[in-house]
């Protein structure tokens, strides 16, 4: 894959994973009833998730500013783990436990192509 193909996948990724984040943290910011409600069941409060909502924009802003985009990604990879965490501890299923998972390598994945320093960093060799 030609360098400038490989730029345009990270931006597509990103795109895609900054899409639902977005819309994951709007609706836990306008307490939406079924996000109160599904994370009532995980012990949250309604005013604890308008909390991790703003939190989830915030990382996700820093996420998304070329300058701050690594330290938004290591934000965000600490924040799914979280909600990892929070899965697994309710008994959730496997697939709604991995989903975060899932998510944080998409987060990375959208990143790595398009930021050099991230490369220079995190060096993969064949």
């Amino acid at each position: 894959m030609s360098p400038k193909a490989q730029i345009w996948a990270g931006r597509v990724i990103t795109t895609l994973v900054s899409a639902l984040l977005l819309f994951d943290s709007i609706t836990k910011i306008l307490q939406v009833p079924a996000v109160l409600e599904a994370s009532a069941k995980n012990g949250f409060s309604a005013s604890t998730i308008f909390r991790v909502g703003v939190l989830l924009l915030a990382c996700l802003v820093l996420y998304l500013i070329p300058r701050t985009a690594v330290l938004g990604a290591l934000l965000l990879t600490g924040y799914l783990g979280g909600a990892t965490e929070a899965n697994l501890h309710v008994g959730m299923p496997l697939g709604l436990i991995a989903f975060p998972v899932v998510v944080g390598v998409l987060v990375w994945a959208g990143l790595w192509p398009r930021e050099a320093r991230l490369r220079a960093l995190l060096p993969v060799r064949r």
